[in-house]
């Protein structure tokens, strides 16, 4: 009981209204020895996510081939990890989430080894293609117009991007989650401890 009441204060304090001042700042990669990866547009990263399965199951074709590929390939799936496996909402649409930076960061990535998978000699009727379905969406929901602040952040695959993690007090859905994942893991923590010390019952004589 103590822990959902402390999870309901928190829900409550989170109906208070916060800044909306974004607390993000650009960093530039620490590490700039691997492969440089240009920035995209905010608008692009919703195409490019929608088509990701797709660029990787062609990628991993190509990694065996192309060591640029394999390269970038493991830093997008690096950041995807670190990213929390997309599972924190508007990772992607939301600039102010404080997921945002490692969504661009991955999605990137797919979109640089779409480009290089396109000028290599492996499986290029299928790599053109898929980069020409890709291109006529951003070109139809005119992506390259809608910018956020990483939209001018280049990537780069020496350096990794984390989260945000002072950003979670601003960002409503994110703390709402960790505050649910949080109460769940300690309720069920609670339970089984209590379960485990429990004293059987002396059945009568």
């Amino acid at each position: 009981m103590l822990v959902l009441r402390r999870l309901l204060l928190s829900m409550m304090l989170l109906s208070v209204p916060v800044s909306e001042t974004a607390a993000h700042s650009l960093r530039a990669p620490r590490d700039t020895s691997g492969i440089s990866i240009p920035s995209l547009s905010h608008g692009q990263m919703e195409v490019v996510a929608r088509h990701r399965e797709e660029i990787h199951a062609l990628a991993s074709w190509v990694a065996v081939k192309d060591a640029e590929i394999r390269k970038l390939l493991a830093f997008s799936r690096t950041q995807f990890a670190r990213c929390l496996w997309g599972l924190m909402p508007f990772s992607i649409q939301d600039e102010a989430s404080p997921m945002n930076e490692c969504s661009h960061a991955y999605l990137a990535a797919d979109r640089a080894m779409l480009v290089r998978m396109r000028d290599l000699p492996f499986w290029q009727d299928r790599s053109r293609s898929l980069f020409d379905a890709v291109d006529i969406e951003m070109v139809e929901e005119g992506s390259s117009l809608v910018l956020c602040i990483f939209s001018a952040t280049d990537f780069n695959t020496a350096s990794p991007v984390g989260p945000d993690w002072h950003d979670f007090i601003e960002h409503r859905p994110s703390l709402i989650v960790i505050l649910l994942a949080s109460g769940t893991v300690m309720a069920l923590l609670t339970l089984g401890t209590r379960m485990l010390f429990r004293r059987p019952r002396l059945m009568p004589a």
